[in-house]
């Protein structure tokens, strides 16, 4: 290491914003307390040291070689800690390539399946129509999942965007429900929607909030077989709202709450139900409520449904 690197290694703020970590858990941060931490101890073994042994000399060595086997152990483990944050930025920033290297031929893709679709390079048998569908499908789907891992890059380095502005999240989850009333009446499920009135306005980007009511909506729906019911309620708490849905579907297992905002995972009752899904979305969800301002947290039980809630600011 060249005396230039390890000058930047002392430079704590650029390391961790490199790495998209907060500054506990920076590990050039942490080495920097570790080695508060050790000075202080090696002074307070000092002290004792020279109360109950005679002998300065072995004080010495004793603080000596305690001060070199910390900073040893220290150093191992930050480096260790290191290597992972930097294989975590690797990582996101590999999603981040490919992601964007992805969009360019679905794009194509897509295009040319709408203009197969329209008819204008000739006509359309039945059984081409089928698989055109298909096509599309799946061209969505991969749409879909490809947006989702830029936005998870996004997040991971700390570059998401958002454009904060006042509106009616009363007002927007209608629209919402409006969107998805096709989709839930032809699974069968019921939306009943409630919001006291005259509440305010919450401060929030409109268009990462509205994608958080349209997972946790698409969600229930999805979740729901057989028909069933979704009850979505809006309600004024402190200086916050708290945004309420609630379904019949068929729950979260036990051991598996726990892990249920992580990215990639998808509960096992839920793919016995619905093997499409990335395991994305409640990530990008919670992540969402949380750079707005709020919470979001969850009730269920395996069988009867899931309750999931959260909250926004209205300054």
């Amino acid at each position: 290491m060249t005396f230039k690197e390890a000058m930047d290694q002392l430079n704590i703020f650029p390391q961790c914003k490199k790495y998209g970590l907060s500054l506990w858990q920076c590990p050039q941060f942490l080495f920097l307390i570790m080695g508060i931490a050790i000075g202080i101890t090696a002074i307070v073994t000092y002290l004792l040291g020279t109360r109950y042994v005679k002998d300065p000399s072995l004080v010495a060595l004793i603080v000596l070689l305690l001060s070199i086997l910390l900073f040893t152990l220290s150093f191992t483990i930050i480096r260790s800690l290191e290597r992972i944050a930097e294989a975590n930025r690797m990582k996101s920033e590999f999603i981040s390539i490919v992601s964007h290297q992805l969009r360019s031929p679905l794009s194509n893709l897509k295009w040319s399946i709408e203009l197969l679709n329209s008819g204008r390079l000739g006509k359309i048998e039945k059984k081409q129509a089928e698989y055109l569908k298909i096509l599309t499908d799946n061209t969505q789907r991969m749409g879909e999942l490809v947006s989702d891992l830029l936005t998870v890059s996004r997040i991971e380095q700390g570059r998401l965007p958002f454009q904060k502005s006042s509106f009616s999240l009363a007002k927007l989850t209608e629209e919402i429900i409006e969107k998805y009333k096709p989709y839930a009446s032809a699974s069968n499920v019921e939306i009943n929607f409630q919001a006291e009135k005259s509440l305010p306005q919450v401060t929030a980007d409109t268009s990462r909030i509205k994608s958080v009511i349209e997972n946790l909506l698409d969600n229930a729906i999805r979740y729901i077989k057989g028909g069933g019911e979704i009850e979505i309620k809006i309600d004024k708490k402190d200086n916050k709202l708290l945004f309420k849905i609630k379904d019949t579907g068929v729950g979260i297992p036990q051991e598996d709450q726990r892990r249920i905002f992580q990215k990639f995972f998808r509960s096992m009752n839920a793919m016995r139900h619905q093997t499409q899904g990335s395991g994305l979305g409640l990530y990008i969800a919670k992540s969402i409520i949380e750079k707005s301002g709020g919470k979001i947290w969850f009730e269920s039980k395996e069988g009867e449904g899931t309750t999931f809630w959260f909250t926004l600011p209205t300054k």
